[in-house]
Parts: structure tokens; sequence; C-alpha cells
């Protein structure tokens, strides 16, 4: 099985148990090995009190494209933790695009940078996360 055909199996498994994404709107757009871009059209019901893409709606895609890069191997892995920073804010009709690349993979612990980006290439968050392989493979190989 090359890499990217474990990428994408890897992506389809988690995707039939990934209710929240789906819930939220979420659409994987790609993945690759340590790599996925993921998107997200803001809503009304994503937006704040201040008439905003929450950012717990931000986060929420960021955080899935890191799990889409950091399980793109076939191996269980989770976020160990992770850090955001908002740089502006997302707006209804805004469609938001998550990209995460792997920058470091030793042993069971990976890091991953992740920056979302509206339909200008608007820089809206960055986050790095990491992360920690568990036991047990997505699908049987």
């Amino acid at each position: 099985m090359t890499p990217q055909d474990r990428a994408t199996k890897s992506s389809e498994a988690l995707w039939q148990g990934d209710h929240a994404a789906r819930w939220l709107g979420i659409t994987v757009v790609s993945v690759g090995e340590g790599t996925s871009v993921l998107s997200l059209k803001v809503e009304p019901h994503h937006c704040n009190g201040h008439g905003m893409c929450h950012g717990g709606i931000t986060f929420a895609l960021a955080d899935t494209a890191f799990a889409y890069a950091c399980n793109s191997r076939n191996q269980a892995t989770v976020a160990q933790h992770n850090t955001i920073s908002f740089i502006a804010p997302g707006q209804v009709g805004d469609v938001l695009t998550a990209t995460a690349h792997e920058v470091s993979l030793t042993g069971r612990s990976g890091i991953y940078d992740i920056r979302v980006t509206n339909q200008d290439g608007t820089v809206i968050a960055e986050m790095r996360g990491m992360s920690r392989a568990i036991k047990g493979p997505l699908f049987p190989e």
C-alpha cells in the first residue's frame, strides 16, 4: 500500500465515526501522509455574540485538520496539547480552510502546524498541535 493509499484509507476510517466534523459542516478536501486540508463554510449558527465566527468553531476546524494529518499513517493518534492564535475573525459566508502539515514525527510524538485561512487567503488562525500515538490501527492492513 502506498503512503497516499494509507492516508486516504485512514481518512475514510476516521470519517466513519467523525460525527462532530459532519455536524459542524466540515469537509475533507484532501489528505496525504502527514498532511490534510479541510474546509468549513461559516453559517450564522457558527457565530458568537459579536457576529463573527466563534473561536471554538475555528479551533474545531484546525483541530480536525490536525487529527486527519496525524492519523494519516493508520496509527491511532490523539492530541496531546494544542495552542492556537486567532489572527482575524471569520465572517458569515466565509469558507475557512485549515491546512495541516507535519513538522516532526519522532517515536510516538508528533508536531503539526495548522493554518486557517479564508477564501481570500487572509490568515484567520495559526495552531500548533502536539500528537501522541496510542494503541491500534484505524483499519486492518
